[in-house]
């Protein structure tokens, strides 16, 4: 099974505006130097993104701006210690799965 066009566009969408640092949600946060100082941060948002993300049986992507929302958000409460991420996190949406064993051949 395939991820849908509309999750491709998605995560596309996320990703290009999380890496050019004009991501309208984190207007104001300075973000950019994660990606070469902590990637660990910028892996966690990736990984609240995708955990967070829903679509319906046919793959359309139903909550778009709440996963981003949720992800941005862990963003800003890294770089502004005053920003509290309202609600708080649950462990589902923190969750780092580890990458898949390789089952192609190369």
């Amino acid at each position: 099974m395939k991820v849908s066009n509309d999750f491709r566009g998605a995560l596309r969408t996320f990703a290009y505006f999380m890496a050019s640092g004009t991501h309208y949600m984190l207007k104001d946060v300075e973000y950019l130097d994660l990606y070469g100082e902590d990637p660990s941060a910028i892996e966690m948002a990736y990984a609240i993104f995708s955990n967070v993300i829903e679509m319906d049986s046919k793959g359309n992507v139903l909550n778009f701006t709440v996963a981003q929302r949720r992800a941005t958000d862990y963003i800003k409460s890294y770089c502004i210690p005053s920003f509290e991420v309202s609600p708080p996190y649950e462990d589902w949406e923190i969750e780092l799965y580890d990458p898949p064993a390789i089952h192609e051949k190369i």
